[in-house]
């Protein structure tokens, strides 16, 4: 069971109209629902997305999938994911909750999905440290996330806007953040993954740096 008492815990009401706006143009503009189609194909069985934003995920989980509880902090993302829930072809719990504690039972899903939300969490260490409670033992961790990419010199940039207008500006986003890196730390095995460009024409920019992949909660020799 999921608690519905969990608090609204991240307030970020002006970006949170932006990024609805700007994310429903990138589906078309820059292949987003393409990207979204392979990062959710093939799941099964029960699947928590955290940080599931305004909800655009939904809408490609395929039928083999029994229910999604989504986790979306921010509230008014939230209303725009429980209408989205409503058109969803899968069952879709969309319920308040912060990554770093999620409200829902150990070992309960047989999946995980991360969707450009590894950036603007507040512990990394911590949310990917409850992905690993709340999945199953062999269960699989899809992801889709941006993060640290490009030479020196665009790291170096990528550095300076975390450390500066960049966090406050985008609602808590980090742009050099590696988060391939960040859930071999965690524990996770990493399976098959890409790297990409979003949007792959075009210049490269801080935020263009991608990762699409596979990873799973080891079977034996869990750290728990």
């Amino acid at each position: 069971m999921v608690s519905r008492s969990a608090r609204d815990a991240v307030r970020h009401p002006v970006f949170a109209r932006y990024y609805a706006r700007v994310s429903v143009a990138a589906e078309s503009r820059m292949g987003m629902a393409g990207v979204r189609r392979r990062l959710l194909g093939g799941l099964s069985g029960r699947v928590i997305e955290i940080g599931a934003g305004n909800g655009l995920n939904f809408a490609h989980y395929p039928g083999t999938v029994a229910e999604v509880v989504a986790i979306e902090p921010e509230r008014l993302l939230r209303q725009r994911a429980l209408e989205a829930a409503l058109r969803a072809g899968v069952p879709v719990d969309v319920v308040p909750g912060r990554a770093e504690a999620l409200p829902v039972k150990s070992e309960a899903f047989d999946a995980v999905v991360f969707s450009l939300v590894l950036c603007s969490v507040r512990d990394l260490p911590r949310a990917l440290a409850e992905a690993r409670r709340v999945l199953r033992p062999g269960g699989e961790v899809r992801f889709f996330e941006h993060g640290r990419g490009g030479g020196r010199a665009m790291t170096l940039t990528q550095r300076a806007l975390d450390r500066t207008v960049w966090p406050l500006l985008a609602g808590g986003c980090h742009l050099a953040r590696d988060p391939v890196a960040a859930l071999r730390d965690a524990g996770f095995e990493l399976g098959p993954y890409r790297r990409m460009l979003m949007p792959e024409k075009g210049p490269a920019l801080p935020t263009s740096y991608c990762a699409l992949g596979t990873a799973w909660r080891p079977v034996s020799a869990d750290r728990g």
